[in-house]
């Protein structure tokens, strides 16, 4: 986390990344992607003001975008509060006297002219806690599972669809399926000539390939079946999942391993010092509030740091 993403998290909501599409999901081996929930439309309350400066509506309903929520009226209020955070460091900063120093991106694009005040406010202001040798050691061991590399899975599928949604296809399918298992044996060429021959899947083009799978990749049913397969091996049995029948091979697994602490202290050290970052900030942000007049929407302190 940065400092500029730390200005995100208490002045106004972070963006979320777009999601990344799972492994060979178009030919019916991943999971399904979810199109993107569009924004609640605002509803209509009271004006917004903080130490008689109004949050302008149109700002809220603009803001709204980055609250994903279950209804409108949470939203309106979480990009309300949002915005009035934000209002608050940037009155503080004018008061301080500080002017923007804004800094570049890596793309070269430069920072809003109010982020870069509110980080210049923030730097000055805020003195976290620098993440000690013992600290990032005790982070480490606490967690190691979080520094393993996931177990991989090369593996292959023959993808058979049925023709129809009704009980036949499926069971003419499945005959299909059980054929070419019968025929197949563990031999991997016969493998890869019967995916190039009757398997669905994109994948089909690479003799059934789909590379290595980390879990999570595949459908449930399909994973499971995978991972009880012995190394070079062919299931016996095809695999059900919504898109067909798969016959499935597994080449071979590599299992992850725990990387050294001295692979990943720098990443802990970052992780620390934006955590502390947090904490202070929003300590700093509390203090804010509490000394405050804010109309129409309700900031409570204890919930952004302070006691």
């Amino acid at each position: 986390m940065t400092r500029h993403t730390l200005i995100d998290n208490v002045g106004t909501a972070a963006r979320p990344a777009a999601a990344m599409p799972s492994a060979c999901e178009s030919g019916g081996c991943g999971s399904s992607s979810h199109d993107p929930r569009l924004a609640p439309a605002p509803p209509s309350f009271g004006a917004v003001i903080v130490n008689g400066v109004e949050i302008e509506p149109e700002a809220i309903a603009l803001e709204i975008q980055h609250h994903p929520a279950p209804d409108g009226v949470t939203a309106w209020k979480e990009a309300a509060r949002a915005l009035a955070i934000r209002e608050l460091l940037l009155q503080e900063a004018r008061h301080l006297g500080i002017e923007p120093d804004s800094q570049e991106d890596e793309a070269g694009r430069g920072e809003i002219e109010e982020d870069a005040i509110i980080r210049v406010l923030l730097e000055r202001q805020l003195e976290p806690a620098a993440a000690g040798e013992e600290e990032c050691r005790r982070y480490y061991q606490n967690r190691i599972n979080r520094f393993r590399t996931p177990d991989l899975f090369e593996a292959s599928h023959i993808l058979i669809e049925p023709d129809g949604d009704d009980d036949g296809a499926w069971a003419s399918a499945e005959a299909q399926a059980s054929a070419i298992v019968a025929e197949l044996g563990d031999d991997p060429q016969m493998f890869a000539s019967a995916a190039r021959e009757f398997s669905k899947c994109p994948s089909a083009h690479q003799n059934g390939s789909l590379g290595q799978i980390r879990r999570g990749e595949l459908v449930d049913a399909v994973q499971t079946a995978l991972e009880a397969l012995p190394e070079g091996t062919t299931g016996r049995e095809p695999v059900r999942s919504r898109f067909g029948w798969h016959v499935l091979r597994l080449q071979r697994k590599i299992d992850g391993r725990t990387l050294p602490f001295d692979v990943v202290k720098d990443k802990i050290v970052d992780m620390l010092e934006a955590r502390a970052w947090a904490v202070a900030a929003s300590h700093y942000t509390a203090k804010l509030a509490r000394s405050a007049e804010i109309e129409g929407v309700q900031i409570d302190p204890a919930a952004i740091g302070g006691a």
